[in-house]
């Protein structure tokens, strides 16, 4: 399906609606998860089983999203989602013991993946080889939805003083999308084209690559900001300067992919992945040698973060023909690096000290742009 066409259009627009409830409904669990262990009189070691439950549940509907979307109406698995989600998020305030918010949010976290991977790949199919200016929007709809939650949850406490309402506020918005979506014909993968008629099927080399880099970059991101306050404490930062560290990148995060839209359509997402790479190395190197104050920093690496999982989802659709299985196996590498890099990094802290975090950072860079140059020479060799 052309990007021109006012149908590719209208349905974008919704999938961006979609991302933001995804946002908010993913933004929710850390801000109120103080409220949630009261709620259920549980002590915050015992609370942090929630995100293990939800990582689980992202994994699960990653490998479930994909065959759905391939077998049925992509529209009709997205509606499917969000009323799952919504269900999810109407039911955690009053999941009074441990063992059922537990069970929700594991089911919680399967929608929400699900909700996020099905509206990539619809993406992919209404704008084709066009796709990655689209995809770097609909990516910053997401971090907007990350954004705006908290402000919603400050706002419901100061007028209820109730956590309950936040989640039911975004269940609403959820409910509120599903007749605009159910009311437009879903994309489909394109049977041939000019654009996929000659367009191979991912072989095990290339999809490797990519689910690697998927893996590593997310990963990546996790790790800088799940650590980087911790690593500013450990330095000495006073603790309220550092909890702002992880603020200023998911801040410069968010604005760089705005800045990456109207790039994408002048450069290759080659070179958006090598610039953003190099900004990377760079700021990491800062951070080793100390030559810029860690707010720069974290700006800088926030800002080198920001364009590259759109970008590259986009370069694989240029160079694989992208199916909803092939996408599913993309999130579920997202997953698994989001879960396994920031595991190591705080025994790393332990035994090797605060230096060990920008080297750290400069490897698993450096790791992606090997990545990178090993993707474009095997595409070179092959011809596409």
């Amino acid at each position: 399906m052309p990007a021109t066409t006012p149908h590719a259009r209208r349905v974008t627009y919704r999938y961006f609606l979609v991302m933001l409830a995804v946002g908010m409904s993913g933004g929710l669990l850390g801000p109120a998860l103080p409220h949630l262990a009261a709620m259920t009189d549980s002590t915050m070691g015992q609370i942090s089983v929630l995100f293990t439950a939800r990582a689980l549940g992202n994994m699960l509907g990653s490998l479930l999203v994909g065959r759905l979307v391939d077998r049925f109406s992509g529209h009709r698995v997205l509606v499917a989602m969000l009323l799952l989600m919504a269900a999810g998020l109407a039911v955690v305030p009053i999941s009074q013991g441990l063992a059922m918010l537990t069970g929700v949010i594991f089911l919680l976290g399967l929608a929400e993946v699900s909700a996020n991977a099905g509206t990539n790949t619809l993406l992919l199919w209404a704008h084709g080889k066009d796709s990655p200016p689209w995809i770097s929007a609909l990516h910053f709809c997401f971090g907007l939805g990350n954004t705006l939650v908290p402000l919603v949850l400050v706002l419901v406490l100061a007028l209820t003083d109730h956590v309950a309402w936040a989640f039911w506020a975004v269940a609403l918005y959820a409910l509120l999308l599903l007749w605009p979506l159910a009311q437009l014909e879903s994309p489909r993968l394109p049977a041939s084209s000019d654009d996929t008629a000659t367009m191979p099927l991912p072989d095990n080399w290339r999809l490797g690559l990519f689910l690697f880099m998927f893996g590593l970059y997310v990963g990546t991101e996790i790790t800088f900001a799940g650590w980087v306050t911790a690593y500013a404490t450990l330095r000495g930062m006073p603790g309220e300067d550092a909890a702002v560290l992880a603020t200023l990148f998911w801040l410069a995060l968010s604005v760089g992919r705005l800045l990456a839209i109207p790039l994408l359509r002048r450069f290759s997402p080659w070179w958006v992945l090598r610039g953003c790479l190099t900004l990377g190395l760079a700021s990491s190197l800062a951070l080793q040698w100390d030559t810029m104050p860690l707010a720069v920093v974290s700006l800088l690496f926030g800002l080198a973060a920001s364009a590259i999982f759109p970008t590259l989802f986009g370069l694989s659709n240029q160079l694989m023909a992208m199916n909803g299985r092939t996408t599913g196996m993309i999130f579920l590498a997202a997953g698994s690096g989001a879960m396994a890099v920031p595991t190591l990094t705080g025994p790393l802290l332990e035994q090797a000290g605060t230096r060990s975090f920008p080297l750290l950072l400069m490897a698993l860079m450096g790791l992606l742009a090997l990545s990178l140059f090993t993707l474009r020479a095997r595409v070179r060799h092959t011809g596409r």
